[in-house]
């Protein structure tokens, strides 16, 4: 069965961000079929060198830059010499979206902000991304997810193990993929607009907002004047039946028995334990919460029996809500991940890549090509946006396109 043409195919989309948040959403509208065009300057975009980053896994293969690069062409401007912007400007003239998360005052010393390119084209969809926001005092500050995202949303104090544990690390791209589907959201809104009334504009999301609307829950639990109590160790938490256990071969689960009325019973039924039900401590839910200690020991004792692909049996077939604590070596063999389409072949047979996480019935993404090499594609991209032969070489021999 043929599948509908991609949604965004015949897109302009020009991608002057670096790293993560930004770039990602102009990933998503290349996964739909948009023309990407990826600016970096001579040196190439920092991002393309971040897997070799102290603490991330070694690797020979560029791992991070495939996620974030795939689907792109590449083009070499150096935006600091008047003939590199003006390569850009004609770029943007023909473009449906611009998409940057240069730190605000970059973009106006580039010349490449709104209030500069506006004028170019009216339909042009401007999509700027910043870490804190363009108003206020911190406007102009730079930011990654780790420090904007995690860190001053209060997440990574809340997900501590406990109270008396330092605030939990994040790792790479935790909240700058989650924004970049913001970012996206934003610019088919305004495509979307753009279609009823023929004019672009600006669209803004950050770091920041992001943040809050992940943490919004306990946001507006402390914006309504609840007072946050200490978080207490796994093995007090205020819930056993919502709660974190590890079986025979240190595998770990989370167990998420919300409709204890109904679900009680069939839980201890998979656990062997129904003697538990009997036991006056536990007999209702008030009882539960207050005796929660006491709970979590008797299932601890129960978990620590068997192996985890056990309690997998036990537990689906008793309907009880439950995710496995997942390990990184256990994704590719993930029968699930791929069934759902969360896991999809690199269009070479390379391996596997994490697709964009949601579908369109009926539409078949772009499979994930190459990220592409630095200046790979910035003579094809001239020569489609009208550029002669001459003016081409004239912007080589000038150290415009760099030295590819």
């Amino acid at each position: 069965m043929s599948s509908d043409p991609l949604p965004f195919a015949g897109l302009k989309v020009v991608d002057c961000g670096s790293y993560i948040a930004a770039p990602a959403a102009a990933t998503v509208l290349a996964d739909l079929g948009a023309d990407v065009v990826k600016i970096e300057p001579p040196e190439g975009d920092p991002y393309r060198y971040f897997y070799r980053s102290p603490g991330l896994p070694p690797s020979e293969r560029n791992f991070a830059w495939q996620i974030d690069a795939r689907n792109k062409r590449s083009l070499v401007l150096d935006l600091k010499r008047p003939e590199g912007l003006a390569v850009l400007q004609r770029l943007v003239g023909d473009a449906d979206v611009f998409i940057t998360n240069l730190p605000l005052p970059v973009r106006e010393r580039l010349r490449v902000d709104h209030a500069a390119l506006q004028s170019l084209n009216p339909r042009l969809i401007y999509a700027s991304f910043t870490a804190y926001g363009e108003a206020g005092a911190e406007a102009d500050k730079t930011g990654f997810d780790a420090t904007a995202y995690w860190a001053r949303s209060g997440l990574m104090d809340l997900v501590r193990a406990d109270h008396t544990a330092p605030p939990a690390r994040s790792v790479s791209g935790m909240g700058d993929h989650p924004s970049a589907m913001a970012l996206f959201g934003a610019i088919t809104t305004a495509l979307y607009r753009r279609e009823r009334t023929g004019l672009g504009g600006v669209v803004r999301s950050s770091l920041l907002a992001n943040g809050l609307w992940a943490n919004a829950v306990m946001v507006q639990a402390e914006l309504s004047g609840t007072i946050m109590p200490p978080r207490p160790p796994r093995s007090h938490a205020p819930n056993p039946l919502a709660n974190l256990y590890r079986c025979r071969d240190d595998r770990w689960l989370n167990l998420t028995v919300l409709n204890e009325a109904r679900q009680f019973l069939p839980l201890l039924q998979a656990l062997d334990c129904t003697d538990l039900a009997d036991d006056p401590r536990f007999s209702d839910q008030p009882l539960r919460l207050r005796n929660h200690v006491e709970l979590i020991e008797r299932l601890d004792a129960r978990f620590a029996l068997h192996d985890l692909a056990h309690w997998r049996e036990r537990l689906d077939r008793a309907g009880i809500t439950f995710g496995v604590i997942g390990k990184m070596a256990d994704l590719a063999q993930d029968e699930q991940m791929r069934a759902a389409g969360a896991l999809v072949p690199l269009a070479d047979g390379s391996g596997l890549t994490v697709s964009s996480p949601f579908e369109i019935v009926g539409t078949e993404k772009r499979a994930p090509g190459s990220a592409p090499e630095l200046g790979e594609h910035s003579e094809s991209v001239l020569r489609d946006s009208g550029f002669s032969d001459d003016e081409i070489a004239a912007l080589r021999a000038g150290g415009v396109l760099g030295a590819n």
